[in-house]
């Protein structure tokens, strides 16, 4: 591959993950506000910094697995596409 295919190959790819950040983050959102939380009262129920929860529902932050199963747990809502069959 070519560095110029590449380049661009690397930017579709960096806007593609942005593009889901902010997706993930605005679901995680909505699903806090439907369940009653603050930001606030989330980030002491999962102890982390409320900060954080900012920056993941504003699709700032690359969310680990970790934190997405935290959010899971704690907001009542299942991570199971892994358990899909493709």
């Amino acid at each position: 591959m070519s560095n110029t295919k590449s380049q661009i190959t690397d930017v579709k790819m960096g806007n593609y993950l942005h593009d889901c950040r902010l997706k993930m983050g605005e679901t995680i959102r909505k699903i806090r506000e439907k369940r009653g939380y603050s930001q606030e009262q989330l980030a002491e129920i999962m102890q982390i910094s409320r900060t954080t929860i900012s920056k993941i529902e504003n699709g700032k932050f690359a969310i680990s697995i970790d934190y997405l199963v935290k959010f899971g747990w704690y907001l009542n809502f299942d991570i199971d596409f892994v358990d899909k069959p493709i």
